[in-house]
């Protein structure tokens, strides 16, 4: 045994290799920009990319909803990644209405390039939305894919769900707790709490509605649930057109005019149109298909307040 009098010169050195070390950030900046440091993750706008996982470059792959890979995405400026899961031989992946549509590749292959870009770039926070519409295990199947990749590890757990859009941290101590990731999945989280980093989306963020035909975009809240306020809540707008093929009911994300989608004149007429059910707030989430045609990064840019 150590002397007394050495263990009480040992021990605040032994306390203090033991203890987390926080880790400052490399820069000024938090995704992108000096001033989105000191404001709150609940009151800025982040871009999005619907159907993150849907990639392709061929233009007869009408169930896709990018262009771009994911990790493409992220350099443009994507600060949220939009997916839908599926089971697929017993492992989890992100796909399109169905597999046999269009598989976009396991979950934990998609967090595990996630984690690698996150892990290139240590200043940017991101948010994940999943759905889950087969309503599979979160601590079975999703927490495992999240273990595995890394993420689980950089994901952010509030100190009450539901959160309101006021009371959630600033992006600069978010970086600087090594907490920059933020789930959301549709269904699921709501009625089990046991992976307390996925977070149920309804109860915190509304969206407008999905699946748009209307090059108007007007503005209604679609889905949300309690107990907090609609004003209390995030919001997403669903920004991307779709085709209503010859009328048959099948709907299809629109190429053609995604530059005029994706332009900044559409994106703040859909926002300006949303604000008055937010209590005058822009929108949190700006999500996208195609997402490197037009000017999407250029309007969230804006609805954040810069030129």
């Amino acid at each position: 045994m150590l002397p007394s009098a050495l263990f009480a010169l040992l021990a605040p050195i032994a306390i203090a290799v033991a203890a987390p070390i926080c880790q400052p950030r490399a820069s000024g900046e938090c995704n992108g920009h000096a001033e989105l440091c000191d404001r709150s993750y609940g009151n800025i706008t982040f871009f999005g990319a619907h159907d993150s996982f849907a990639f392709s470059e061929d233009p007869f792959a009408l169930a896709r909803d990018q262009e771009l890979d994911i990790t493409s995405q992220l350099n443009l400026g994507v600060r949220l990644l939009q997916a839908q899961s599926h089971m697929n031989g017993g492992v989890l992946h992100f796909c399109h209405t169905s597999c046999a549509l269009f598989d976009g590749g396991t979950v934990l292959s998609y967090l595990q390039t996630v984690n690698t870009w996150l892990q290139a770039n240590p200043n940017e926070v991101l948010t994940l939305l999943f759905t889950n519409p087969e309503g599979v295990s979160l601590p079975n199947v999703w927490a495992p894919a999240f273990q595995q990749s890394g993420i689980a590890d950089l994901a952010f757990v509030p100190s009450a769900v539901p959160t309101k859009q006021s009371d959630w941290p600033t992006l600069g101590e978010l970086i600087d707790a090594g907490k920059r990731v933020v789930v959301f999945l549709d269904a699921g989280a709501d009625i089990d709490r046991s992976v307390p980093y996925i977070l149920p989306e309804f109860e915190m963020i509304w969206e407008t509605p999905f699946s748009v035909t209307d090059a108007s975009f007007p503005c209604s809240v679609d889905r949300i649930a309690g107990p907090l306020g609609t004003t209390d809540h995030m919001y997403m707008i669903n920004h991307s057109l779709n085709k209503n093929i010859l009328d048959t009911g099948i709907i299809v994300s629109d190429p053609l005019d995604a530059k005029t989608t994706n332009g900044v004149t559409s994106i703040l007429a859909n926002a300006a149109g949303c604000e008055p059910l937010s209590a005058g707030r822009s929108p949190n989430f700006v999500l996208l298909d195609f997402v490197n045609i037009g000017q999407g990064l250029q309007a969230v840019n804006q609805l954040n307040g810069f030129s």
